[in-house]
């Protein structure tokens, strides 16, 4: 951890939680079973559509791991069913078929938490007992509310190239103030109802060097940096890396701000994401603001998804 940026006791975090969560409660008003979505209006997600100067399309996320690595023990399985060996060469119609299957929350793939994915104090996002999540799904806050996909306007801040570095290195915290300044350094302002990606050189570094057990250190968010959030009425958080740090700012919790930004905020999360082919983009188009599609799978009673957001420039 960075020991510039000050830990949190468990009584500071959970004052900083309770204040979160009634501002959210406040600001969506009789929204507020949609979370922070409420904040991507029809009317913004018009306006986002204006991001598109170039026509040219990103992808946001990794290439989905089949290989188990220090920080991908159970990785997704790819297996091929179809055709038969005796269909490659026989004549007539044949299918090549696969099935797929994910671990959707490790620290690898590309994934979306829904907000029924926290549970804090026995409870989900918006005070949900936590008891609607059963064994054969969750019955509220599911991958579901976002069946429709989210569209809105997306941004990009870039915090290495704020730091005149790489990547930042396991246990360093991004605070408000970076988030700040990376705004002035690119020229660009987050505003309500945004999809906000925060670059902390996650994938870069593990592509350099390879790959390590994230569950222990990782750059992350420090939980100040969801006031940053709540002031500008974020609708979505997308990082490359778990958006929670380790070690942990917080005394006693381990993932601070997926507490704050999923159980106090309802504000969906994207973990592991890739930002390597959009900073170069966005460097070359002079911005670093573009029209962003997310569109999760349709899995009834799923606490997350994979997910590829496309960013369009």
């Amino acid at each position: 951890m960075n020991p510039a940026v000050p830990r949190l006791t468990a009584h500071q975090f959970r004052a900083l939680y309770e204040r979160l969560r009634r501002e959210a409660a406040r600001s969506a008003g009789d929204d507020e079973a949609r979370g922070a979505l409420c904040h991507l209006t029809p009317d913004r997600v018009v306006a986002a559509v204006a991001e598109v100067r170039l026509g040219h399309t990103v992808s946001l996320s990794a290439p989905i791991e089949t290989v188990a690595g220090p920080d991908d023990p159970e990785p997704a399985v790819h297996r091929m069913t179809g055709p038969g060996p005796g269909d490659l060469r026989a004549e007539g119609l044949h299918f090549a078929t696969d099935r797929f299957a994910m671990n959707v929350h490790g620290d690898a793939d590309s994934h979306l938490d829904a907000l029924c994915h926290v549970v804090f104090d026995g409870e989900l996002y918006g005070g949900v007992p936590a008891t609607s999540v059963t064994a054969e799904g969750a019955r509220a806050l599911s991958v579901g509310l976002v069946g429709n996909g989210i569209v809105g306007r997306g941004v990009l801040l870039d915090i290495p190239r704020l730091r005149g570095v790489p990547w930042l290195e396991p246990g360093d915290q991004v605070t408000a103030d970076d988030l700040t300044a990376a705004e002035t350094a690119q020229g660009v302002r987050v505003g309500p109802g945004d999809l906000l990606f925060v670059r902390v050189g996650h994938r870069l570094r593990r592509t350099r060097l390879g790959p390590w057990n994230a569950a222990t250190a990782r750059a992350g968010l420090h939980p100040d940096a969801l006031d940053f959030l709540a002031a500008r009425q974020v609708a979505v958080l997308g990082g490359d890396g778990n958006n929670d740090s380790a070690p942990s700012a917080v005394e006693g919790i381990a993932f601070p701000v997926h507490v704050l930004a999923i159980h106090a905020m309802g504000i969906h999360l994207m973990d592991y994401l890739r930002f390597e082919e959009l900073v170069p983009a966005c460097a070359r188009a002079g911005r670093w603001s573009f029209l962003c599609v997310v569109a999760p799978l349709r899995l009834p009673g799923a606490t997350g998804s994979p997910v590829n957001p496309i960013a369009v420039l």
